[in-house]
């Protein structure tokens, strides 16, 4: 029996967000990362200058590794922003500024 069913909890039901144009199913209380995990997404920023993918490193808000554009708002930091229905969520490339 694993915790959530020994407390007897359930997760409210699952809504849609959108990755880079691609539909996913989220669970409410999700980080943007976790969300992106479990859809088998791992990368979702380039670096700057070479354009390297990143993800989650530290997975605690420290690290800036796994910023992402949700809702238009560049910067968004994966591992903290929670998910919710309708989000769009993309790549981040770069600064996420037109530079």
């Amino acid at each position: 029996m694993n915790p959530l069913e020994r407390v007897g909890a359930r997760p409210g039901p699952a809504f849609t967000v959108t990755f880079d144009g691609r539909e996913i199913e989220a669970l409410p209380g999700r980080t943007v990362a976790a969300v992106l995990w479990a859809a088998g997404v791992t990368s979702w920023r380039t670096t700057r200058g070479a354009g390297r993918p990143r993800g989650v490193f530290c997975g605690i808000g420290v690290c800036f590794d796994c910023l992402v554009t949700v809702n238009g708002r560049p910067n968004q930091r994966a591992c903290l922003a929670p998910v919710r229905p309708g989000d769009v969520i993309r790549t981040q490339e770069g600064t996420g500024h037109e530079d």
